[in-house]
């Protein structure tokens, strides 16, 4: 094993992301820097008070938290449950598992999340009602790299023949 495939955590930098008054959280994306290729892993700061990504849930990707400190609220499906340091959760694959996470806390809540990454994928948003669909490189892989990446309202729906010549 090359030694491109170790990282250390402190000479990654941040990516912040943000959107809006509640979403906001910084990254940092150890599996693409250590050079992973099914395995996502990213390390997750969000401050009190914020959400981190809208509650989704993917039709091929698995994903899973490990909570390293601070403590929060974990929206999963219709339920909210708290959790705090060492605390780990497995989101399979499908509608039972669309979550958000919510910093309830006083404190920055810090945690791993893992992620395959198998591609395309499909992401369902429940709270806004929309899809989103990717292809060439999985969600959190190589934008650079994607061949298709749209996102449509859940309504938006065609026949199957429709723009077809007769």
């Amino acid at each position: 094993m090359s030694s491109s495939h170790l990282v250390h955590a402190e000479d990654l930098p941040w990516t912040e992301v943000a959107h809006g008054t509640r979403v906001a959280l910084k990254r940092k994306q150890l599996g693409a820097a250590a050079h992973g290729r099914k395995l996502g892993c990213s390390l997750v700061e969000l401050p009190p008070g914020r959400r981190s990504w809208p509650l989704h849930y993917h039709l091929a990707n698995e994903e899973a938290l490990y909570f390293l400190a601070g403590a929060g609220t974990l929206r999963l499906g219709s339920e909210e449950v708290p959790v705090r340091e060492g605390d780990y959760v497995a989101l399979p694959p499908g509608a039972g598992t669309a979550h958000q996470l919510i910093n309830s806390g006083t404190e920055p809540l810090r945690y791993l999340c893992f992620s395959t990454m198998e591609e395309p994928d499909v992401l369902v948003y429940p709270d806004s009602k929309k899809v989103g669909i990717m292809a060439g490189a999985a969600p959190g892989g190589d934008k650079a790299s994607r061949t298709l990446h749209v996102n449509l309202p859940l309504a938006a729906s065609v026949d199957y023949w429709d723009g077809e010549e007769p």
